[in-house]
């Protein structure tokens, strides 16, 4: 039997959505895949039918009947797997969700034996860690960037910082947005061969062709360099503001889009910058 209490087990429940029978969206057959893919185990056999035999209750019945270590190892890939759902069909976690999917992977650590690692990167951060997480060294010159483009690059950083002081989030945002673009393309100028040949590159609709560089948006460069992993999932999680900063530019845009923007999002737009340069400067060249 696995060690979890009645509190584990809500929680569990409450985030695999087992109220009505079943286990996020898995069919039968494929939650009989996954579950031996994970564990080698049947979940049709005959040790696990409980009650109704749903797929909740075997889940329920192989909690009891499994160990620490089999049921920690399952639980560990189906937070995953929803994670995965998650990001491949575009859809961002809601703050509760992510504060659910944080207590799970508390009880999965504690089922496998494994501390917390709070240095480590986490997807389901909230904004407000997000924000409040400091960096102590950012470094432009570290980009290795063209020594032209550094120094405008350093000037605008320097401007945010001024606009930031000023309280003037929209100033703030189009800074941001423009500096994180002109980083990124400077990374991309001098790795076209990852930045063309990646899954996610932005291709013509006609000719299926890469397009060139100098046509990329800032969304696409955001979501290569995380798919090349130079930047990390928190860097593209909390980018929404700045992706389309060129938008709001225009005053009927940003009206037809009902974007106001407060400090609040301002700061997040910093830290998205920053958070960017420091995983750039720490990625192999």
């Amino acid at each position: 039997m696995a060690n979890l209490n009645n509190i584990d087990k809500l929680k569990l429940e409450k985030f695999l959505e087992m109220g009505s029978g079943y286990v996020l969206d898995f069919n039968n057959r494929s939650f009989a895949d996954f579950i031996y893919t994970s564990t080698k185990k049947g979940i049709w056999e005959p040790k696990y039918a409980s009650n109704s035999g749903s797929k909740a209750n075997r889940l329920r019945a192989f909690w009891d009947y499994e160990g620490d270590q089999t049921v920690g190892k399952l639980l560990q890939d189906l937070l995953e797997y929803w994670k995965t759902q998650k990001l491949l069909s575009n859809v961002a976690a809601t703050e509760n969700q992510q504060l659910i999917y944080k207590e799970c992977e508390l009880i999965v650590n504690k089922l496998l034996g494994q501390k917390s690692n709070n240095n480590s990167p986490n997807l389901y951060t909230t904004e407000d860690e997000f924000i409040n997480k400091d960096f102590k060294e950012i470094s432009i010159d570290k980009l290795k960037l063209d020594g032209v483009i550094t120094e405008v690059l350093k000037q605008r950083m320097e401007e945010i910082r001024k606009c930031l002081n000023a309280k003037a989030p929209l100033a703030t945002i189009f800074l941001c947005g423009s500096t994180l673009e002109g980083i990124l393309l400077g990374v991309a100028t001098n790795r076209p061969k990852e930045f063309n040949t990646a899954a996610s590159s932005p291709k013509d609709k006609v000719t299926g062709k890469v397009l060139s560089l100098n046509n990329w948006t800032l969304s696409n460069l955001i979501d290569v360099s995380c798919a090349l992993k130079l930047v990390g999932e928190d860097v593209k999680k909390f980018s929404h503001a700045l992706r389309d900063f060129r938008n709001y530019i225009h005053p009927y845009q940003q009206m037809s889009s009902g974007f106001n923007p407060d400090d609040h999002t301002a700061k997040i737009c910093w830290q998205v910058l920053q958070t960017a340069i420091y995983q750039l400067t720490k990625s192999p060249n």
